[in-house]
């Protein structure tokens, strides 16, 4: 076994987590061992790394309808003495993300930057957009764009600013751009005018939410000025927006009456957070759970999903290949008995010393021949591979796998089962699923006094 050297990835976020956070930097050393499980079965390469398949950030995302509500509340929590961060828009047709920087003056990345960078959303995001719309992927700036600022805030964060929700249909990139953005994401904000006026957008956003609302993460902005003319209206409006959205579907989640945000901000304005501080403080948390949810899942995913489609690839090439085989077989066998009907060719089988030779020179022709077929058709699976690799949005090489399989013996011996596919790599999966639920269980016990007596 070939000992894989850990990827730079992987030895920057050790570094980043060596002081400050334990259970990630144990989950780093984790995906390090399951890294060097799927370099050993061929379906990563030496500088590839698992923990590249999502952001290490604790990352919150912003859903809003076509109001300015979204835009209003960026500009005034994201503001400090230092900078206005005045790029974000009411009406951007971007999906933005904003990230902390240290210089003096906001900028702005186009969507390359977060296409090519693991450590942000949107990770090779480009790919999927090309399978999605030919052509697509070459306009990812188009869709997406980085924006940096210098605020307090930000820091250690990342925040997903979505389009406005429209009356318009979306299309297929959007509704890519717009689950990837819920998906990835540690906490949502859903601006309560999202849920003003009906449109497929909002059908399609209430269906991600429903499908994940046990996930504890969305918390609803309500945009009432009215709430804080009049405090003793807050609990009756909250009440009146759950009732609203239990009705199409939405029974979970934290409602927030957004502050009342004034042209000129003052810092006293900023006390007016606290609800939303409080909440983002634990995002944190949120992201180390989401990592260590990946990295089971990612061990998961190698018996349920990786493992499986590179065996019923094998079934099928060996499948194809038998059966050429035997075509070719079954016309060697009419051949012969023409040529025993005409020329009485059996005796020669019977003979001590033809006999023999006969059967040999047959499987001298018959074992090549059944050798070229299947690694004939075995171009045809790895295409076939290729191609549901990406159907899946797999980074794991599936075609290597199988193309491991290909030596004499394997072509020849009815052996199904993926080259070092057995039971010391099942135990170690086994064994890496276990380091991942203690590391759970280790994140648990910072928020409780259970003591085993």
């Amino acid at each position: 076994m070939t000992e894989k050297t850990a990827s730079k990835y992987l030895i920057n976020l050790e570094k980043h987590f060596a002081n400050d956070h334990p259970v990630l930097l144990k989950s780093a050393k984790v995906f390090h061992d399951l890294d060097q499980i799927e370099f050993d079965l061929g379906l990563i390469s030496n500088d590839e790394t698992t923990a590249n398949k999502q952001s290490w950030w604790p990352i919150i995302s912003l859903i809003s309808g076509n109001s300015s509500a979204k835009s209003r509340f960026l500009n005034s929590y994201l503001t400090n003495a230092q900078q206005v961060p005045s790029g974000t828009q009411a009406f951007n047709q971007k999906f933005t993300v904003l990230l902390h920087n240290n210089q003096t003056h906001a900028a702005t990345l186009p969507g390359t930057a977060l296409d090519v960078d693991p450590r942000y959303p949107f990770y090779q995001i480009s790919n999927q957009i090309e399978q999605l719309l030919k052509g697509e992927g070459d306009r990812i700036n188009s869709y997406l764009e980085l924006k940096t600022m210098n605020c307090e805030r930000l820091k250690g964060k990342v925040f997903i600013e979505t389009p406005n929700i429209s009356a318009e249909p979306s299309n297929p990139i959007h509704a890519l751009l717009s689950k990837k953005s819920i998906d990835c994401a540690d906490l949502v904000f859903v601006f309560s005018d999202v849920f003003e006026t009906t449109s497929p957008m909002q059908d399609e956003l209430i269906q991600q939410i429903i499908s994940q609302q046990d996930s504890n993460k969305f918390i609803y902005l309500i945009d009432e000025p009215l709430a804080a003319l009049n405090p003793a209206k807050t609990n009756e409006i909250i009440s009146s927006w759950q009732r609203k959205l239990l009705a199409l579907g939405l029974n979970t989640g934290q409602f927030i009456i957004m502050p009342t945000m004034q042209n000129n901000i003052n810092p006293n304005h900023q006390a007016d957070f606290y609800q939303i501080d409080e909440r983002i403080a634990n995002v944190n948390n949120d992201r180390t759970y989401r990592v260590l949810d990946a990295l089971e899942k990612n061990i998961r995913d190698i018996e349920n999903v990786v493992i499986p489609e590179v065996k019923k690839a094998i079934a099928t090439w060996k499948e194809r290949a038998n059966i050429t085989s035997l075509f070719i077989v079954s016309f060697i066998a009419i051949l012969a008995v023409f040529a025993e009907i005409e020329f009485g060719v059996l005796d020669f089988l019977f003979d001590p010393i033809m006999g023999p030779i006969i059967l040999v020179v047959l499987l001298l022709i018959l074992a090549p021949t059944h050798l070229l077929i299947c690694k004939l058709h075995a171009k045809f699976i790895v295409k076939k591979l290729n191609l549901r690799q990406k159907e899946l949005h797999l980074m794991e090489n599936l075609a290597n796998l199988f193309e491991m399989n290909l030596t004499t013996t394997r072509m020849l011996l009815p052996i199904s089962e993926p080259i070092g596919w057995n039971k010391v790599t099942k135990a170690r999966l086994t064994a890496l699923t276990n380091k991942t639920k203690e590391l759970v269980q280790s994140l648990n016990d910072d928020f409780s006094d259970y003591e085993d007596e």
